[in-house]
């Protein structure tokens, strides 16, 4: 029976603390509906007594950036394929994909026996016509020979000499070799591999020296001089710093009116990179010119359509549309629509349309 008795009480005393929580909750609604109504009814009384308070500046020609940065792709100073010089099948290979080679340094052989054979005959016949043209002379000096004789066996040595010289050609070219020095980065051929004139063998790149080529605008680009140093940064080496140089500034721009501009630097042994890398351009000479700018926060809707209120001399706020740059640290550059010296809101625009007067918080 006791029980019976507890088990009663405890479901008495939960429904009233579940009653008191409902009227509670109830009460606190009605106080924050009150408290919005209020709020409301303010901002309302401030549109139509022309008390809505906001907080205005000036606007001011400021430069909104300090350096002209552009990207780029690295590429390797020289980057030369391969190619043979004579036909016929390759006996040896010497170079291998990533190896250093130097010019002149053989990459691969071509068979060169008939190559040989053919020099061999070349010295031959050249010998001969040179021996000739030592008889002959000294007949034509005793003038046992005439002067067409003489001729003849000049033209005969001359001749051979040509035949000799193109013989030797012929057999040096059976051997492919490098045109500069830098590093092998493809090698097409094997022992066995018939090649033509022209075939390419491989390619070898120098990175010894890097550039990087930029589009810059026409805005920008007269203030650049050949010579001038710039400031190089990648991603791959966050904080790192490299010095070019500018090597030339086209005379020609393309269709977005910007011009190509190509760096030089030299590659970095503690910190090497590689061509086909992005690298940041910074040109520290170009200091851009000072231009209208305002507030990110001023400016209501997209920066496509961006518009912004300008608080008159009569403390009236006027909702203006404006044409605008670039965007920069908070910052953004007004190109059409606002004058330096305009006073624009900066905060409390949310409670504002045009036409309403405002009172400048201090």
């Amino acid at each position: 029976m006791m029980n019976f008795f507890k088990t009663k009480l405890f479901k008495r005393v939960f429904l009233w603390a579940t009653i008191l929580s409902v009227v509670v909750g109830i009460v606190m609604m009605l106080q924050r509906n009150k408290a919005t109504n209020q709020a409301t009814a303010a901002v309302a009384q401030g549109l139509s007594s022309g008390n809505v308070p906001v907080s205005v500046t000036t606007v001011a020609r400021e430069s909104i950036a300090s350096n002209l940065s552009l990207v780029g792709t690295i590429t390797a100073n020289r980057d030369i394929a391969i190619t043979s010089e004579t036909q016929g099948r390759v006996k040896s290979v010497f170079a291998s994909i990533g190896d250093a080679v130097s010019i002149g340094t053989s990459i691969a052989q071509v068979d060169d026996e008939l190559k040989q054979a053919d020099l061999l005959n070349a010295e031959a016949n050249f010998d001969k016509a040179k021996a000739d043209l030592t008889r002959k002379e000294a007949l034509h000096k005793q003038g046992v020979a005439t002067d067409a004789e003489l001729e003849g066996t000049q033209l005969a040595y001359k001749s051979a000499e040509s035949l000799l010289i193109s013989s030797r050609r012929r057999l040096r070219d059976t051997r492919i070799t490098s045109p500069i020095s830098g590093k092998l980065t493809s090698r097409n051929v094997e022992v066995g591999t018939m090649v033509q004139v022209g075939t390419a063998v491989g390619t070898v790149v120098d990175i010894a020296l890097l550039k990087v080529k930029v589009n810059v605008a026409e805005a920008d680009v007269l203030k650049l001089r050949v010579g001038e140093k710039v400031s190089i940064s990648t991603e791959v080496y966050p904080g790192v710093i490299l010095e070019g140089k500018i090597a030339n500034i086209s005379d020609k721009g393309d269709n977005a009116h910007t011009y190509p501009v190509e760096v030089n630097f030299a590659n970095s042994k503690t910190h090497p990179l590689k061509a086909g890398m992005f690298a940041q351009v910074i040109f520290t000479s170009v200091q851009p010119d000072k231009t209208v700018i305002v507030p990110r926060d001023a400016i209501i809707g997209s920066i496509k359509k961006a518009q912004l209120y300008v608080v008159s001399s009569d403390s009236v706020a006027r909702l203006r549309s404006i044409v605008t740059g670039i965007e920069a640290n908070g910052a953004v550059q007004v190109l059409e629509g606002l004058s330096e010296g305009e006073t624009i809101v900066i905060n409390g625009q949310n409670n504002l349309r045009d036409g309403i007067k405002v009172s400048i918080l201090k």
